[in-house]
């Protein structure tokens, strides 16, 4: 089976560069609106009409330079804030004086905000308060001296361009620590499938070296002495296990990456009978419903290798002449499959034992398997009864369940 990389990338601030990009081009469109309905009040209309010629070309033309952090250079933000303090200090070179006394708008009005926030959004709330300081000189030269309004305006732009760039900052760290979480957590779950899988083969294999070894004696006992050394290592390790470094992706317009490594399951359902049929035998009696059981190739796959190490178990600890039953029922909301045996059960506090040695039959072979699916494993073992196996899977996936 193939296994195919996901790529999943995150990025909050995303949405803010889109919302810039409108910004922009709407704060235009007032800016000149504010020129259109207050033409009277301007002693030099044409330098107003070749500034608004070039503030529309360079909103339109630089549009691609605000769609992410990438694009964004420091060179182009330098640029932007030039024209919007250009277009503050021409203010009183080109209106009446009554516009100023009035509080009149500047030439580039709001759009100035603008090339502020793309400080904030790019650098975070250092970089908004270094644009708002020359922004807010500029317009206290405009009027002249410091009179309420203005120094409302100014105040206004600058608590608000460096509360967005703190934010931004808050945003960025917390993409970074869930970014972290969920690589853990799928290198976590690829750690275990490859210790099922190593301990359904592996590992059973070393311990039955060594109890043949032990029988036959001689050279054989010393090479069942290393395979059960080997054994021991091998379950410690893939018990334990490290956790790689997080590969996150140091781009800011990018966000935040994060590579899961997956098993596609796009192929139809399959009839988990034909790959519980095999486990049939002289000692194991199958009952099962007449009609197919049909699941998820994944489901039905790890399903049946947990019923495979249920049934390990019975051979390993109730012995070769143990009897055991495998009943599955398909039920509406999941499939139930229950493994029982007539051996002498499981002590009271074994299981919890053989974890701490690192035997990952029950841990990881069946439970982890049923865990990952979104179902449950559950023993039930009474000293001289038996012991009872009972797996459920959901016929929804966790994640098709979310969605819905």
């Amino acid at each position: 089976m193939t296994k195919r990389e996901r790529v999943v990338r995150m990025s909050v601030e995303q949405p803010l560069w889109r919302a810039l990009t409108g910004y922009r081009v709407l704060t235009l469109l007032y800016a000149i609106g504010l020129f259109a309905s207050a033409y009277e009040d301007y002693d030099r209309p044409g330098v107003a009409i070749a500034y608004f010629a070039v503030l529309t070309v360079w909103t339109l033309a630089t549009l691609p330079r605000v769609q992410n952090a990438a694009a964004c250079t420091k060179r182009f933000l330098a640029v932007d804030l030039a024209v919007a303090i250009t277009g503050i200090v021409l203010t009183p070179w080109v209106v009446t004086q009554g516009h100023i006394d009035r509080g009149g708008p500047t030439l580039p009005s709001i759009w100035t905000a603008g090339a502020v926030l793309a400080y904030a959004i790019k650098g975070g709330w250092r970089w908004a308060a270094f644009a708002s300081t020359p922004v807010a000189a500029a317009n206290l030269i405009e009027r002249g001296h410091p009179a309420r309004d203005t120094v409302h305006s100014v105040v206004l732009v600058w608590v608000a361009s460096i509360a967005i760039g703190y934010v931004v900052e808050v945003a960025r760290a917390s993409e970074r620590t869930l970014a972290r979480a969920l690589e853990i957590e799928a290198t976590t779950r690829e750690r275990e499938r490859l210790a099922r899988d190593i301990h359904d083969g592996v590992l059973q294999v070393l311990a039955m070296v060594q109890r043949r070894g032990a029988v036959l004696g001689g050279e054989a006992a010393e090479l069942g002495r290393l395979a059960g050394e080997q054994e021991v290592a091998l379950r410690t390790l893939v018990s334990g296990g490290l956790v790689p470094p997080s590969r996150l992706s140091e781009d800011a317009a990018e966000g935040a990456v994060v590579r899961l490594v997956e098993e596609p399951d796009d192929a139809g359902p399959v009839d988990l009978r034909t790959l519980l049929a095999p486990y049939a035998g002289s000692r194991v009696n199958l009952a099962e419903p007449g009609a197919p059981v049909e699941v998820p190739p994944r489901a039905a796959r790890e399903l049946a290798a947990a019923v495979g190490a249920a049934l390990d178990n019975v051979r390993r600890h109730a012995g070769e002449q143990a009897r055991a039953w495998i009943l599955v029922e398909d039920e509406p909301d999941g499939i139930v499959v229950t493994v029982r045996d007539d051996g002498p059960g499981i002590p009271e506090g074994r299981l919890a034992q053989a974890e701490g040695e690192g035997r990952l039959g029950v841990a990881q072979s069946i439970r982890g398997r049923l865990r990952d699916l979104g179902g449950s494993a559950e023993l039930f073992s009474t000293p001289g009864q038996g012991t009872e196996v009972e797996l459920k899977v959901p016929k929804v996936s966790p994640g098709k369940a979310e969605r819905r």
